[in-house]
């Protein structure tokens, strides 16, 4: 039987907010779902404004859903709005630059060596030439280092602004810290708790737990951990990230859930939801189907979206539910109308 974490580190979403003792922070870092008071300003509504909060269940996505598309913090902000959606998972590609941070240099990198009896790939530049983009590399990280010991605040806080005027919430910023130095994963909550964001995500890892915990706890915010097939390995088990600290949550995927372990996520779920903040949506087969565990259209594939959203609405719980653009987009439509077929998809289960 496949591990679950101890119940005995469960903690009420609301109860930890409240007696946290970072909760008089600047900004209020409650989701938008709690139903409860936060100190940052409302999104627009009105006509033309999205909102795709069904039954009381928050639909989102999450910027990879537009990766086919041009990409930049205005550009997804669009994509939302066209797409009807009204909270965002934000990935962090962007934000600084946005922010004004230095732009970053990417050195090309070397030909991997060569394999016995393979043929050596020639390499594109010269030895001095990749030394010198190394070089390169290297400094432009130094300087955005620099530039993140005196980020300025009131840029990040103007762009999670600039969302919510267009009536989009971002309540996750994916960042995945957990590798950066001390310095730069306490800059990563700063200035996430800086946009009014109660959320950071970084994927499953034992030690991501350990090390990202603290720094929620010291901000008031919550450490987010993504899966991907892990709960497929019969030894797999999340009770060390959870364990960590009671900030620890679940970005739980459904999709590659059902998709590798043939079993239903909303059990899952409805076992686990206090430790759930949100959720990836996506239709895929199972793993004893041909092709297995395959990303489908919406209502194609195994995973039974239709349970798990129902449950949530059914119980009120506070789990944003992020769709997770993973099928292959047909030629005559865009990631934008995939988007919005999703959001429709979900919109008819729910009311």
């Amino acid at each position: 039987m496949r591990k679950q974490f101890n119940t005995k580190f469960l903690v009420s979403r609301r109860k930890f907010v409240g007696t946290t003792v970072a909760a008089a922070a600047a900004f209020s870092i409650l989701p938008i779902t709690s139903g409860c008071t936060t100190r940052v300003p409302p999104r627009a509504t009105g006509e033309g404004v999205p909102n795709s909060n069904f039954g009381g269940v928050q639909i989102g996505t999450i910027t990879y859903s537009f990766r086919s598309m041009e990409g930049g913090m205005d550009n997804i902000l669009k994509y939302c709005v066209e797409s009807g959606i009204s909270s965002i998972e934000l990935m962090s590609s962007g934000i600084e630059q946005w922010c004004g941070a230095p732009e970053q240099f990417r050195a090309p990198r070397r030909p991997e060596p060569a394999e016995a009896g393979e043929v050596q790939q020639e390499p594109e530049y010269t030895e001095e030439e990749y030394a010198e983009f190394e070089k390169q590399q290297a400094d432009s990280e130094a300087a955005l280092s620099e530039w993140r010991r005196n980020p300025p605040l009131e840029k990040f806080a103007e762009l999670a602004q600039m969302y919510r005027n267009a009536g989009v919430d971002i309540h996750i910023v994916k960042w995945s810290p957990a590798n950066w130095s001390d310095e730069d994963l306490d800059y990563a909550f700063r200035v996430t708790q800086a946009m009014g964001v109660s959320a950071i995500t970084n994927e499953a890892r034992d030690d991501a737990g350990q090390r990202m915990g603290p720094v929620a706890e010291k901000y008031g915010m919550y450490a987010v951990f993504h899966n991907h097939a892990q709960f497929a390995d019969p030894e797999f088990s999340i009770d060390p990230i959870l364990n960590a600290s009671p900030n620890n949550m679940l970005n739980f995927d459904a999709g590659h859930y059902a998709g590798s372990t043939g079993l239903n996520p909303a059990d899952f779920i409805r076992e686990n939801h206090e430790r759930i903040f949100s959720l990836h949506l996506k239709d895929k087969t199972g793993p004893n189907t041909d092709p297995p565990n395959t990303n489908q259209v919406w209502g194609q594939g195994e995973t039974p979206l239709a349970e798990v959203l129902l449950l949530i609405k059914e119980n009120q719980w506070p789990i944003y539910c992020d769709i997770e653009l993973e099928y292959p987009i047909p030629a005559w439509s865009d990631a934008v109308k995939e988007v919005r077929t999703c959001v429709n998809y979900a919109r008819g289960i729910l009311i």
